[in-house]
């Protein structure tokens, strides 16, 4: 199968660049960007595409790609810090800029490429460097610049270089999948062999090699992911091999249990375990107040749980599955390769425990390296219900990072409420599908308000709801003023405790979708 190769530098979007040129329907696989090339390029390769990175090339130990790749004679584009490392790499000069650039910018051709054909003149790219280049090193040249007059695309002379100070992978960019397309069909010649359907052949049959007659156990919350892949398993094993383990934590969505129970239950796993440890859960979270504390403890709740359960029903040495997703990976500091940074912990990702099932071969990830839309149309080729793929994210902490502060079984049920009538009104008022994720945040202050004559402080409540592709880069969704009136008001008037309602209106990034 032709294939694109993707070095790794550590850049929080690496994987969004492998995922817009499957979405061409050309395979990417993603190796370390340090890693020897050595045994990588087969008669299948293409072209090489490079990563950003935190880092900035001239840190003595920022990632080198292996010296070998400009002799092989393939195509090869450098995003971001890809760029900086091929120029500095062959004699140019990468400085620090000034001033950060950052965001939309307007890109101005100064000279064909057909890296730039079928791309008007003032196309808007999506900018996140401190880094430029200088000076040229030998045989390049700038064929288009940012509105800043800084180098924003530049090509080898001879040779199938090309280098982009933006990122197109991000939906940010305009014509992003374009430019990817002209690199990936036209001028590494790839042919369109990469398709759902044959991740989901594949996956199916790397699940079977490597579980065997094993049982697999599923903790699965109810939500998309570990749904999905419920599904998979169920379609890919003897039902007998499948255990789905839903753990009630006590912090999950109003109902939210009987729901997900009902749901387990029509896909005919012929195991289903349903666990209330809620108590569990809110007695380890009194006290904690610090994000990243409550999402070790939790995490290890979860596995600490799952294992007094999976003694009590015996069914121990079985494979522990999970919905994990890339985002999941990448925000954990767990890409490829070992320059990535920790945005957040996902308690199944960084767990101890969860570490420890890793290093001993039984942890089955089988969407790790996928994102939220391809997990969607995965779970729809597998059958499942419209509603059920299409169910908003929700984190697997639960309520737990939706309660700055400290947790209580009173704060859970006053933003279980406060969320439910919050969805309520989007299903109600036709906007719930046209958003990506939505969701109530209580926050950890009071705010003086009125109760007929009555003086009172009550909790503040923040609203979220963005639109996005995959959930690495977010939008705030643009609401109606009204209808945001008309849910506030619903909200206060309803719920006692929340005396006052605002509308998170940050973008992904600089914030991420969750508050915590």
């Amino acid at each position: 199968m032709d294939t694109l190769l993707i070095l790794d530098f550590g850049s929080q979007t690496t994987q969004l660049i492998a995922r817009r040129i499957r979405d061409l329907g050309v395979y990417a696989r993603i190796i370390p960007g340090d890693s020897s090339l050595d045994g990588q390029i087969d008669e299948d390769t293409r072209g090489l595409v490079l990563s950003g990175s935190p880092y900035s090339v001239y840190e003595p130990d920022s990632p080198r790609p292996d010296p070998a790749l400009l002799s092989l004679g393939l195509p090869v584009l450098g995003i971001c810090y890809g760029v900086q490392r091929l120029i500095h790499d062959q004699g140019g000069t990468v400085a620090a800029l000034p001033k950060r650039e950052f965001g939309r910018a307007a890109v101005h051709t100064l000279a064909p490429s057909p890296l730039l054909d079928g791309l008007p003149d003032g196309f808007i790219s999506w900018m996140s460097h401190g880094d430029t280049v200088r000076s040229l090193a030998p045989g390049y040249r700038i064929v288009a610049t940012t509105e800043n007059e800084l180098p924003a695309v530049i090509v080898h002379e001879d040779q199938p270089i090309y280098g982009l100070q933006f990122h197109p992978e991000v939906t940010h960019s305009e014509h992003g999948e374009r430019l990817l397309e002209n690199f990936a069909l036209r001028i590494c010649g790839a042919r369109k062999q990469w398709n759902v359907e044959t991740y989901l052949q594949n996956i199916r049959e790397e699940t079977l090699r490597t579980v065997g007659d094993k049982r697999v156990l599923l903790l699965t919350s109810g939500g998309v992911d570990s749904t999905v892949v419920a599904a998979l398993l169920l379609a890919t094993l003897p039902a007998d091999q499948v255990h789905l383990m839903y753990i009630d934590s006590g912090l999950m969505r109003k109902n939210e249990s009987e729901e997900v129970a009902e749901l387990l239950g029509r896909l005919g796993a012929r195991h289903l375990h349903v666990i209330d440890a809620s108590d569990r859960f809110l007695d380890v979270l009194k006290g904690i107040s610090d994000p990243e504390e409550k999402r070790r403890v939790i995490g290890d709740m979860f596995i600490h749980v799952q294992e007094q359960e999976i003694n009590r029903l015996s069914i121990q040495n079985s494979y522990l599955a999970q919905g994990t997703l890339y985002t999941d990976m990448i925000e954990s500091g767990k890409g490829v390769g070992k320059k990535a940074d920790v945005i957040k912990s996902h308690h199944n990702v960084r767990s101890p425990l969860v570490e420890e099932k890793r290093k001993r071969g039984l942890l089955l990830e089988p969407l790790a390296e996928l994102y939220k839309d391809e997990v969607r149309r995965l779970g729809e080729r597998l059958g499942l219900a419209r509603d059920t793929v299409w169910r908003h994210p929700f984190p697997g902490p639960g309520l737990a990072v939706r309660i700055l502060g400290e947790v209580t079984r009173e704060k859970v049920r006053i933003l279980q409420n406060a969320d439910a009538i919050y969805i309520e009104e989007l299903k109600k008022r036709d906007l719930y599908d046209q958003i990506w994720q939505a969701f109530s945040v209580m926050l950890p202050l009071r705010s003086v308000g009125v109760a007929g004559d009555i003086r009172r402080y009550g909790f503040v409540l923040a609203l979220r709801a963005v639109v996005s592709r995959d959930g690495m880069t977010a939008d705030v969704y643009p609401f109606p003023t009204l209808d945001l009136v008309e849910i506030s008001s619903r909200i206060t008037n309803e719920i006692p405790e929340i005396g006052r309602v605002v509308y998170d209106v940050s973008s992904k990034p600089p914030a991420t979708i969750e508050w915590e």
